[in-house]
């Protein structure tokens, strides 16, 4: 089997197509492998949802659950040990991409606890911890773009570890993000460290901007209202590729290029689409762009090779344009402020509310196995 044209065509554009899902099952059936050889799949992303799932329905974890019982541990030291030996092996399996592509692709994301969103010296305390736990080069510690996070950013990155910044919404806490890339990287430098060895992602969200301001143009109910509805997601992100090129083109990106760095590439996250009237691939094809990581769900995954429809770069002509969008978004009364600050503190609370789910779920498990809880 080979990949498809759709596949073909968007990676052809300069986009690295990664999966939103990860699990022991996909890992040992081979699955992942075959997504890579016929999905053009370059990497894969995880969060507390995709392990909450993948434990609680997963017999592939059950031998290894009964071991870790039997030696005492407890529910935390469980998941840590399953979802990090879980993204050990993927990183295994995407070790030729890593090394073909230079360390640009062939990346594994491991988000730290979401309890740790507003603790700075915790959460680069527990990146360090991950970093070195996982053991492999093509690792990327998860990190939300929380402004306690902007600083645990910098400083894992200035230690010389590669960086996935997560739940980005608004363009200034993307300024921000990129801002704190470019100082980690300065630190990295004084201390020494090789730049060509430390990459990052920013990945900005997109479906999720849509459905908060998509129900509040609903509320407001006038035909210019409704005319905007499910504009503002893909609008907010190719201004955000507006961001990304003006910060790279910048003197201080610029130099620390020159000493062999890399961009941190803009990565749209929550592709999927939320609302069935909108086209499954609406989050792929309108942002496809050179330089950019598009992390799917399968589901959208295989509707982006079913019947996905790519005509190139689409977010650099539609630049200008997009600020419109979000102009005549604020004009009918929906505070762009006011919905990005709102979506960070629930991305964060959902994230929370998946590790505690995925808590119990092993606390069970770990009952069930005679296990400490």
């Amino acid at each position: 089997m080979s990949m498809t044209d759709s596949t073909k065509a968007l990676s052809d554009v300069g986009v690295s197509i990664w999966l939103d899902d990860l699990s022991r099952d996909r890992i040992e059936t081979g699955n992942l492998q075959e997504l890579i050889e016929t999905r053009d799949v370059v990497g894969v992303t995880t969060n507390p949802s995709i392990f909450a799932a993948a434990l609680a329905n997963g017999e592939r974890y059950e031998g290894r659950l009964r071991e870790l019982a039997a030696d005492g541990a407890d529910v935390h030291e469980v998941i840590r040990t399953l979802t990090t030996e879980d993204v050990a092996a993927a990183c295994d399996v995407f070790q030729p991409i890593y090394a073909a592509t230079s360390g640009i692709d062939g990346r594994v994301s491991i988000e730290v606890s979401p309890g740790l969103a507003f603790d700075t010296d915790g959460t680069v305390e527990e990146a360090k911890a991950l970093h070195e736990r996982v053991g492999r080069e093509n690792v990327l510690i998860k990190i939300p773009a929380t402004k306690e996070g902007l600083e645990a950013i910098a400083a894992t990155i200035g230690a010389g570890i590669s960086v996935n910044v997560t739940l980005i919404f608004s363009l200034d806490r993307y300024r921000d993000v990129i801002n704190a890339y470019l100082t980690g990287l300065e630190r990295a430098q004084q201390a020494g460290h090789d730049l060509s060895t430390i990459h990052s992602v920013a990945s900005f969200f997109v479906s999720r901007v849509d459905t908060e301001i998509d129900k509040r143009l609903d509320a407001i109910g006038t035909e210019e209202a409704t005319a905007l509805k499910s504009k503002a997601g893909v609008a907010n992100a190719r201004l955000a590729y507006g961001v990304w090129q003006e910060a790279f083109s910048s003197e201080r990106a610029q130099t620390l290029l020159a000493a062999g760095a890399s961009t941190q590439r803009p990565l749209w996250a929550s592709t999927g689409v939320k609302d069935p009237s909108l086209p499954d691939t609406l989050y792929v094809t309108e942002l496809a762009a050179p330089e950019t990581v598009n992390t799917m769900p399968e589901k959208t995954l295989e509707a982006l090779a079913d019947h996905g429809v790519v005509t190139g770069d689409e977010v650099t002509p539609n630049i200008e344009a997009a600020q419109g969008v979000l102009d005549a978004v604020e004009a009918q009364g929906v505070s762009y402020v006011e919905v990005t600050d709102l979506l960070e503190r629930e991305g964060v609370d959902k994230f929370v509310a998946s590790w505690d789910e995925l808590v119990e779920t092993v606390r069970g498990q770990l009952a069930q196995a005679g296990g400490a809880a």
